[in-house]
């Protein structure tokens, strides 16, 4: 008898509470539930969640929802996040339970609004304990995007002239931040006074105040320049960049025909995951002046809200965290 009670407790599946949606749509898709607490395979790591970021749009891409063509629903979204190892899969042997880590969870997988995610080790890195889960989080693909563009794009180096379109937003601020500690002269173009006084507090040695509808900016000519806003990149951003130079988009494909018109080399850019970015990462944001802008927290219990909070204006600059107690 006792064996047979014991069969049974052994097949009952662990559970935690998620962040999950069940069909494609927005916000109102999400609900607050119990959800199998996922084990890790190979090369994987299971983490207890302690922070972890929303990207808004990622409820519109195709990864969120299905991986190869397939459908993948119920899916639980957030993938920048921070948090504990509990559990090693097979062939992990850089990592052991009880490290603090943070990373990236792969797009077209379960993310980390949740208290457990598993995700490849590769994609993860120990944290300092000087830095806290909430900065982890926050900083985790918006500053690795800018270190990549930065580093394995442009090959940026010191005296270079760089333009940043968007140089206080989200990706922006590590743009310009880590291309001043570069040694690089940066101008960078924001759309408000607060922005303006955020851009040259980050290191920006020159910023241009611009609206929707600026056009034919008077610009000098850049060796690089980033566009960090995405949409339609103006037709004044290739005039900016000189002969041979550098276009790095982040959102979407450039327009060739404009990079044929003026002469420049324009490059589509997506962020890779990879261990020692990560590393290098971590590194920077444990240095003193690296700034990491959090612009509102909400329980997990509470992540609708939080992704509803997507269509209303931010109470400040920076992401928008769950936080897993």
């Amino acid at each position: 008898m006792m064996d047979a009670e014991l069969t049974v407790a052994n097949t009952t599946p662990l559970m935690m509470m998620a962040l999950r949606a069940h069909e494609r749509g927005g916000p109102e898709r999400l609900v607050y539930e119990q959800a199998p607490r996922p084990a890790p395979g190979r090369d994987e790591i299971c983490v207890a969640v302690r922070a972890a970021a929303i990207t808004f749009a990622e409820l519109t891409w195709a990864e969120t929802w299905e991986s190869a063509g397939i459908d993948r629903t119920p899916v639980i979204p957030s993938h920048e996040f921070a948090g504990v190892v509990t559990e090693v899969g097979p062939g992990v042997i850089d990592l052991a339970v009880g490290d603090s880590v943070f990373g990236i969870a792969p797009f077209d997988r379960d993310g980390a609004a949740a208290e457990f995610v598993v995700v490849p080790s590769a994609c993860v890195a120990r944290k300092r304990t000087t830095v806290s889960d909430l900065y982890a989080a926050a900083a985790a693909l918006p500053a690795l995007t800018a270190w990549e563009a930065l580093c394995d794009k442009t090959h940026l180096a010191a005296g270079q002239r760089l333009l940043i379109r968007g140089g206080a937003g989200a990706v922006g601020a590590f743009l310009t931040q880590f291309a001043h500690g570069m040694g690089a002269v940066v101008t960078v173009t924001v759309t408000s006074a607060a922005a303006e006084a955020r851009a040259r507090r980050l290191g920006a040695d020159h910023v241009v105040v611009t609206t929707a509808r600026s056009e034919g900016l008077d610009l000098p000519p850049f060796d690089v320049a980033i566009d960090a806003v995405g949409g339609d990149v103006p037709e004044w951003m290739y005039a900016s960049v000189r002969l041979g130079g550098r276009l790095i988009v982040l959102q979407e494909p450039p327009s060739q025909e404009l990079a044929d018109k003026y002469g420049v080399h324009a490059v589509f850019f997506v962020v890779r995951t990879r261990r020692e970015r990560l590393e290098t990462l971590a590194t920077l944001l444990a240095a003193d002046g690296v700034e990491v802008a959090i612009a509102q927290t909400f329980p997990l219990s509470a992540g609708r809200a939080a992704y509803e909070s997507g269509s209303s204006p931010k109470p400040g600059p920076g992401k928008t965290v769950i936080l897993v107690p």
